[in-house]
């Protein structure tokens, strides 16, 4: 199982909207015979890759898989169908898969396979925590990002932020830019920083894989001569709110009202309005393909995202410096009136990066006030 997670690993980044999974094939004897991972959507899956390279080997043998293998017929057939005709007797897996409902399992069992699910079951979930989330949901896995100093602040009185943390946490910003698919930040940021929001080396070359940006901006603010409407560099995707509908008047000729247009080359995703903006438009986003969501800014998105619960993740760089009282905030608009009352989150990683310091955290289970 230890090979089919660094197996499935392979696969971050480039097979959303499906999930990574690694699987390897045992022989009768327990000797590995055939490996294999899910490369990229609609491409075959772990479980055939590993039955391909096995070959005659597999049979009466086990698969041991990171996922539970699927049972539907979708862009390619079902894995519980060829590992069954393959002559497989043994099915090891990790993880349940939510949009199964044990289906894949039963399958199997019911075509005379023994079925072992749950084996290392916390670290494949930590593989694919990003799809299992968005399954759940049916929306993104929100990470939030956040470069601050050592009181929380983003940026300087002058305004001035470049650069908060040093180059290490900057390029380990830029690896996982390539492995989600979409980089979001607020229309204030555009405004303030035109972003560029690629995925680059350490030389500053583009990689060649690019997320699709997307700007949340209510009221159309993004500008069309901002670079991300501009430089053609990746997609951009402009999530505003819709126009509320209107109760048709009887007494008047209807007028014409004029089309909402992105600036540039942007793609306008319309949402709907209202205190459920946020969960509408990720909801949407979701129904785009988009399973893996980076937030990188500013305060006021970062403020709203926690304050409706829809934070699944945080990656804090904390720098060893400080800002001051008048430093610019990492988050605003958070309304905790008690202690009692504010949104909890655990460590679940922390490590240093160059002079500063990665901790990653998540919603605390234990949290009464949760999702």
């Amino acid at each position: 199982m230890r090979r089919a997670l660094a197996l499935a690993r392979r696969g971050l980044g480039l097979t959303s909207p499906n999930p990574v999974v690694g699987a390897v094939i045992l022989d009768r004897r327990g000797r590995e015979v055939g490996r294999g991972w899910h490369r990229k959507a609609g491409g075959p899956h772990a479980e055939i890759h590993a039955l391909r390279a096995a070959g005659p080997l597999a049979a009466g043998g086990t698969a041991v898989v990171t996922l539970e293998p699927c049972s539907r017929q979708g862009r390619t057939g079902p894995c519980t169908r060829a590992l069954v005709e393959a002559g497989i007797r043994h099915v090891v897996y990790a993880v349940s898969d939510p949009t199964l409902a044990d289906e894949g399992a039963e399958l199997l069992r019911a075509a005379g396979v023994e079925v072992r699910p749950g084996l290392m079951a916390a670290r494949a979930a930590e593989v694919n925590h990003a799809w299992l989330t968005a399954a759940v949901h049916r929306r993104p896995h929100v990470t939030l990002k956040l470069a601050t100093s050592l009181d929380g602040r983003i940026a300087a009185r002058d305004g001035s932020s470049r650069w908060i943390t040093g180059v290490p946490a900057r390029r380990d910003t830029h690896l996982l830019r390539t492995r989600v698919d979409a980089i979001a930040v607020g229309s204030a940021t555009v405004l303030a920083d035109d972003p560029q929001l690629t995925a680059r080396d350490p030389a500053g070359r583009a990689r060649r894989r690019q997320p699709v940006r997307i700007v949340f901006d209510r009221r159309l603010r993004t500008p069309a001569h901002c670079r991300l409407a501009t430089d053609g560099a990746a997609p951009t995707w402009i999530v505003t709110a819709k126009e509320p509908d209107r109760p048709p008047d009887r007494q008047r000729e209807p007028q014409r009202q004029p089309e909402r247009t992105a600036p540039g080359t942007c793609e306008l995703i319309p949402a709907d309005p209202g205190p459920g903006f946020l969960a509408a438009a990720l909801a949407e986003l979701h129904d785009r393909g988009i399973r893996s969501l980076l937030v990188e800014g500013g305060a006021t998105l970062a403020g709203a995202l926690l304050a409706e619960r829809l934070v699944d993740r945080i990656l804090w760089y904390s720098a060893p410096r400080l800002l001051g009282a008048d430093g610019a905030p990492a988050v605003r608009g958070l309304d905790v009136p008690t202690c009692a009352q504010a949104p909890g989150f655990r460590v679940i990683g922390a490590r240093r990066i160059g002079e500063d310091v990665r901790v990653v955290l998540e919603p605390d289970p234990t949290d009464k006030e949760g999702p």
